[in-house]
């Protein structure tokens, strides 16, 4: 019983201990192999990242290293890699460059202060379980996100695919406009290499699945380029590469955090940890989402918290989930949050004896592999139906999806979610209500919303589906208003309440309101059906004693017994329909 109790919070603490004892050989195995195609992909991209944020080369490799095991080993995706990413470079860059010089030692500082500070804000979230928030991220909005993404990860390495120098900032548009400029200067051997990987990676994928295609990819591009350099000689191929990296493990440090500091930076470190968190997140649901399991967001952001707390002492900067490390983990066949452990630690192994081998891998081999990760992202299967299946997701998908493509990638996710909670807003504003008639032609003479058949001459009967709130209040009373301007002869107005599942004041009042101006014109407002959620909502207001505790029924037999003998006999004795079995048992006149 004791260890029974204790459990949950192991769980909590060392989620790690849940997954790690299950780990198989065939785990390991492929964790390892997809491990070695994520730490080489993660060389140039660290390089190329660390320079962004206005930091020396080899901290964008730091961040790849003591962030990503803590993340793996307290987050709950089997898939999700951290580390540095163009988002956060970016953010980071333009916010710290204002109170330092990038590369000083003062901005590192000032980095590393920051990272500490969103590492807190993102642990404080989780031990709040706050990571309900990912509640609010639709399956659209992955789906649009992820394509986005996919598409500006492609056109970020068109520079490098077809061997132009251009700038590959900014959104689609710009690289597009900035390539088309560049056009003339694209360098064909560059291309080949390029091609000669993307086109290995899918040949190894196909006919040879048992090879891990990316690293097959990446060695065959890399050994082509061997053989045209020595062959037509580097003057004439012009093929860059990834080049030398220094071969040091990250120092200690330490952020600094002084009163000013943390005035300067906590504006910045709340909208970096609310854009990375809602990032990482995403990027977890997308990759869980294709590999069948669940994550659980509120380890997310304490396992994000714990990375980016350590990597302030490990000198890395603000890292967070990274669509191409994690994509290329998933696609590479990772089984287990082992691979970005083992990822991490054979980095650690390259940069301290590879790196200055790094220098034969061409960068057109790096977009080439990339390539093939952004196409297995776009998953064109399920757009295709979200688009064929409701007009709503696929407003979600395509305002999330270009938002990606030509605004902030960050931007692009809060985009879709505030789309989805607004067109769920107008939903539920407008709760469903359908006209209710007994139909002879049912077993015991169910209830149905066929136009088609005859309704009593003084009662309506509706059924409401839906909450009725302050958002719904005034769809409730036009439908109100509407009926009794079209039938006002029906005095009596009965509702069937089972599809109500919750009414707050207003709610309450509206129902209030349309039961005293019932009573005015001398009928009645009745509830059949009334949930015991609704009843204690109603009760709490004070809304029952307006409108009638005997006015309120828990079956419609029982209500269309009781309010048939409050009806007008005069005006059913000309009635020829006998809607109610009551009608057809009354006595004739």
């Amino acid at each position: 019983m004791r260890i029974t109790a204790l459990q949950p919070a192991w769980s909590f603490l060392l989620p790690f201990t849940h997954w790690l004892p299950n780990i198989d050989k065939r785990d390991l195995r492929a964790d390892l192999l997809a491990a070695l195609t994520g730490a080489i992909v993660v060389l140039p991209q660290g390089v190329a990242f660390a320079t962004i944020a206005g930091m020396p080369p080899e901290y964008g490799l730091y961040a790849g290293m003591v962030p990503a095991i803590i993340a793996a080993l307290f987050g709950s995706s089997k898939h999700l890699v951290s580390g540095p990413t163009t988002a956060a470079s970016v953010v980071l860059f333009s916010a710290l460059s204002v109170y330092a010089t990038p590369g000083s030692a003062d901005y590192i500082t000032l980095a590393l202060t920051l990272t500490f500070m969103v590492g807190v804000f993102e642990l404080a979230l989780g031990l709040a379980r706050m990571g309900a928030l990912v509640n609010f991220i639709s399956h659209s909005v992955i789906i649009g996100f992820t394509a986005g993404a996919a598409v500006l990860i492609s056109a970020k390495q068109l520079k490098h695919f077809f061997g132009v120098e251009m700038d590959s900032g900014g959104h689609l548009h710009e690289i597009l406009f900035n390539f088309s400029r560049h056009f003339p200067e694209i360098n064909p051997w560059v291309t080949g290499i390029a091609l000669i990987t993307l086109l290995s990676g899918i040949a190894f994928k196909r006919w040879l699945p048992r090879i891990p295609y990316m690293i097959a990819a990446m060695l065959t591009g890399t050994l082509v380029s061997l053989l045209l350099d020595t062959w037509f000689g580097p003057s004439i191929t012009h093929i860059p590469t990834v080049g030398a990296l220094p071969a040091t493990l990250p120092p200690l440090s330490a952020p600094e955090l002084s009163f000013q500091n943390v005035k300067d930076l906590a504006p910045t470190a709340l909208a970096v940890t609310l854009f990375a968190l809602t990032e990482a997140v995403s990027i977890g649901r997308s990759i869980a989402a294709r590999g069948g399991y669940r994550i659980n967001g509120n380890q997310e952001f304490i396992g994000q918290g714990l990375s980016n707390i350590a990597g302030a002492f490990f000198s890395g900067y603000v890292a967070t989930g990274s669509f191409n490390r994690s994509g290329l983990n998933y696609q590479a066949g990772a089984r287990t949050p082992l691979a970005a452990i083992f990822a991490a630690l054979l980095l650690m192994v390259i940069v301290l004896l590879v790196a200055p081998y790094a220098a034969y891998l061409p960068k057109a081999a790096m977009a080439g592999i990339l390539f093939l990760v952004a196409w297995g992202l776009i998953d064109f299967k399920e757009i295709s139906h979200v688009l064929k299946s409701s007009k709503r997701e696929s407003a979600v998908l395509l305002v999330t999806l270009l938002s990606a493509m030509f605004l902030e990638l960050e931007f692009a996710i809060f985009a879709g979610v505030l789309l989805s909670l607004v067109l769920y807003l107008e939903r539920v504003s407008k709760p469903n209500i359908v006209t209710r008639v007994p139909d002879h032609r049912l077993y015991k003479h169910a209830f149905s919303s066929d136009p088609d058949l005859p309704e009593c001459k003084q009662l309506k009967i509706i059924r409401i589906d839906g909450s009725l709130f302050f958002g719904s209040v005034n769809h409730l009373q036009e439908r109100f208003d509407r009926i009794r301007a079209n039938h006002p002869e029906k005095k009596h107005l009965a509702i069937i309440a089972s599809g109500i599942n919750f009414v707050d004041l207003q709610g309450g009042h509206a129902l209030v309101e349309e039961a005293q101006r019932r009573k005015d014109a001398g009928g009645k407002l009745y509830l059949i059906n009334v949930k015991e959620r609704l009843w204690d909502s109603l009760e709490r207001g004070g809304d029952l004693e307006v409108i009638g505790d005997r006015n309120i029924f828990q079956s419609k037999n029982a209500a269309i017994h009781a309010i048939y003998h409050k009806l007008d006999k005069s005006i059913c004795a000309g009635c020829e329909h006998h809607i109610f079995q009551e009608c057809r048992s009354a006595p004739a006149r």
